[in-house]
């Protein structure tokens, strides 16, 4: 297995066990062997956690969308604030508006 990883050959070094329980525990091989195997399979379990984590936060942003477009679907395309007849505007600036509105003479 060490001569596969120094070889560069990850994916025959996975085949050949290298995530198994143990591997690289084996006594006949040298203090440098054991370290090279452990620190690849460092390596490749936190390859393999952060590409777990990935899919899970696609998974939930996914998720998150089709909450999103079924609350839309369900308002008739119309903003939850506004379907409950709220103004888009602030009171101030609702007032303002007006206020300029009826200086220049439209309703």
């Amino acid at each position: 297995m060490a001569a596969l990883l120094r070889a560069g050959d990850l994916d025959a070094a996975i085949e050949a066990g290298l995530m198994a329980p143990g591997a690289g525990a084996n006594g006949a091989l040298d203090h440098g062997d054991q370290a090279l195997i452990a620190r690849t399979r460092q390596r490749l379990q936190a390859a393999w956690d952060a590409r777990e984590r990935y899919r899970a936060r696609q998974a939930r942003l996914a998720r998150r969308a089709a909450e999103r477009e079924a609350r839309r679907r369900a308002t008739g395309g119309v903003p939850a604030t506004r379907a409950a007849g709220a103004t888009a505007l602030p009171a101030a600036a609702a007032a303002a508006l007006a206020r300029a509105r009826a200086r220049a003479g439209q309703p």
